[in-house]
């Protein structure tokens, strides 16, 4: 039987942070309990026996906990809920959807939120053709979205070696796995893993790769043009454009990865545009679909020729382009552009987030250094335990803030990109009280 539902308890999405229980609550703690019990542990990065959290309810850029707790969201729900949570323009084009299609027939039948969706990503496609060459190949996820490049881009050249960077974060499908750099995701399945990836550092020196490049035998590189989940990390400037060019020169695809970065995050529509370059590939993902599951690959139509078939599709699944999850990227598109999101996110991280945080390394002890860009921002801590402390105070306080990188030493800043600056400033006043808390001693 369904639990009753009750009516929201959030009407507005500008709220401050509110702690009535320390979280996580006893309310959070007893279904933690139950999550526990009978959800498989491969499905959640929360420690077994640990409370965690549980969210009852978002709006913008609120989330309301199970205990009555309101928090300011600086992880937009890994970077999903980009427009806010709880869009009214997404949820009333869902419903609508909801009241003709709920479900089409995956690959057989199509439905007209299909090629609405496509026809708006090929216009706005930053890749290597025009736009009236550009086709969409629509996935369930954005490892699966990582899947179908590299599948695209082996099944094109013909040649088996792929470069990707470290540090990077692709997805965990085996595929998508073999090009994610961080061996405690690889470990467990390695003899199973692609054998034919090299990995080169991020932003490194580029003549390696290039005599790599030289033996003609790579398929792609792909890469991200900010790393995200691995750290907040920038490349140095000019080093895409000449990776870029090595790639071409070496008959190589080039495939960006900018599932976390798209869709205005970085100040603009996709990371790879204020780099100056066209990857022959891009995948998408997390804020395409303003809330709900759906991904893609942009790319050039003689590419994605070579998945022709006179048979069954040979990547497709049951969900694909769902008729709910291309009504809510529509919406989602619609908000972007109408609102000017990119642009604001660009002036925000310049004019609000770098001049309060550059300070930080100097006045904070625990602080290393501060990187990013629009609302895509890296605090690195000098030690995991730091980190540790900030995330927790932070929520302690009312601030949803994630650690990420390799050793898990890089706080990161990914709000809405609706975000108040009044919400951000009391987010911002939050850190800067619990990194003051973070003595040298407990820092180093």
């Amino acid at each position: 039987m369904s639990p009753p539902q009750a009516s929201p308890r959030l009407s507005r999405g500008d709220l401050l942070p509110r702690i009535v229980e320390p979280p996580p609550g006893p309310r959070s703690r007893e279904l933690s309990r139950g999550l526990d019990r009978h959800l498989a542990p491969g499905l959640s990065t929360v420690v077994a026996g640990e409370p965690s959290l549980v969210w009852e309810e978002a709006l913008g850029s609120i989330v309301l906990d199970v205990d009555g707790n309101v928090f300011l969201d600086l992880s937009a729900g890994f970077g999903v809920a980009s427009i806010g949570h709880r869009r009214p323009e997404v949820v009333a084009a869902v419903a609508a959807q909801a009241t003709r299609l709920v479900h089409a027939l995956g690959d057989v039948a199509a439905h007209p939120a299909r090629l609405a969706l496509a026809r708006r990503l090929a216009d706005q496609a930053p890749v290597a053709c025009g736009a009236d060459d550009v086709q969409v190949f629509f996935a369930v996820s954005g490892a699966d979205a990582v899947e179908i490049a590299l599948k695209t881009a082996l099944f094109a050249t013909q040649k088996p070696s792929v470069i990707a960077f470290d540090p990077g974060y692709h997805g965990l499908s085996l595929g998508a796995l073999a090009v994610t750099s961080r061996e405690e995701f690889r470990a467990p399945f390695a003899p199973h893993l692609h054998r034919h990836v090299e990995r080169f550092a991020f932003g490194g020196p580029l003549d390696a790769l290039a005599e790599r490049l030289a033996r003609r035998d790579v398929g792609a590189v792909i890469f991200e043009p900010i790393v995200g989940r691995e750290g907040v990390l920038l490349p140095p400037p000019g080093w895409l454009a000449e990776l870029s060019d090595l790639t071409r020169q070496a008959g190589a695809l080039l495939i960006a990865d900018e599932i976390f970065t798209g869709f205005g995050r970085t100040g603009y529509w996709f990371a790879v545009e204020a780099e100056g370059i066209r990857p022959d590939l891009l995948c998408c993902g997390k804020a395409l679909g303003g809330g709900l599951p759906i991904a893609a690959v942009l790319g050039p139509r003689d590419l994605f020729a070579v998945w022709r078939t006179p048979g069954e599709a040979l990547h497709t699944t049951t969900f694909v382009a769902h008729p709910l999850a291309c009504a809510a990227s529509l919406a989602a598109l619609d908000v972007l552009e109408a609102e000017h999101l990119p642009e604001r996110a660009l002036r925000q991280g310049k004019s609000v987030i770098e001049p309060r945080l550059s300070s930080w390394p100097e006045r904070f002890s625990a602080v290393a250094t501060i990187r990013g860009r629009g609302l895509l921002w890296g605090i690195e801590l000098r030690t995991p335990l730091a980190a540790k402390r900030l995330v927790s105070g932070a929520l302690a306080r009312g601030v949803l803030l994630l650690a990420g990188g390799p050793e898990g030493t890089v706080a990161q800043i990914a709000p809405p990109l609706t975000i108040s600056s009044q919400q951000l400033a009391v987010a911002f006043d939050i850190l800067e009280s619990v990194l003051a808390s973070v003595a040298p001693e407990r820092a180093f």
